[in-house]
């Protein structure tokens, strides 16, 4: 063998048993369908990945702010963290086997709600609506997580997508701090 390549087989070997070693010491066990789920709420919720959770995106945004709408159409970010909490509290509900309430078809409505007199109070809902569905995760059986992983998934799809428009709308009013995590 040349000196050269067998520098290179050792440099390899070493690498390899290096990682070797290193994944003995720092063992991760593997995932789970409630390690997933659970990881996929918190990251919509409080804890940020690979991008911002609702958490941040509505931290520190005053009702004023949270009222204000976008020149060329769409919705306020509390329009938007309204019906997060209208859709989220609904699921919640339907797992715990509780009355989701009326809903009459109109997902308009689920926007429209919005009453910046109760931005304070939604977002400390929406909050609680997120720590219980954790909550819900950590205590189901497996017949139950099975049941519910494909709505928990769109959930947090659903989170993510409206949480990428609060961030938006921040940035089109001024009042988004890109140090937060979005530049």
């Amino acid at each position: 063998m040349k000196p050269a390549l067998s520098r290179i087989a050792a440099l390899s070997l070493f690498l390899l048993l290096s990682f070797h070693c290193f994944a003995q010491q720092n063992p991760q066990p593997p995932a789970t369908l409630r390690s997933l789920l659970l990881h996929e709420l918190r990251t919509t919720h409080n804890q940020a990945d690979w991008f911002v959770p609702i958490s941040i995106a509505v931290d520190g945004l005053t009702a004023e702010q949270a009222s204000w709408q976008p020149p060329a159409g769409g919705h306020s970010a509390g329009q938007l963290t309204y019906h997060l909490l209208f859709w989220n509290r609904r699921a919640l509900a339907k797992f715990k086997g509780e009355d989701p309430g009326k809903y009459g078809g109109n997902n308009d409505e689920t926007f429209e709600k919005f009453d910046a007199k109760q931005w304070a109070d939604t977002v400390k809902q929406l909050d609680q609506v997120m720590t219980d569905l954790e909550k819900l995760v950590e205590s189901a059986n497996d017949k139950q997580l099975a049941q519910w992983a494909d709505t928990i998934g769109n959930i947090c799809t659903h989170n993510a997508y409206h949480v990428g428009q609060i961030v938006y709308v921040r940035k089109l009013q001024g009042v988004w701090n890109p140090e937060k995590g979005v530049k």
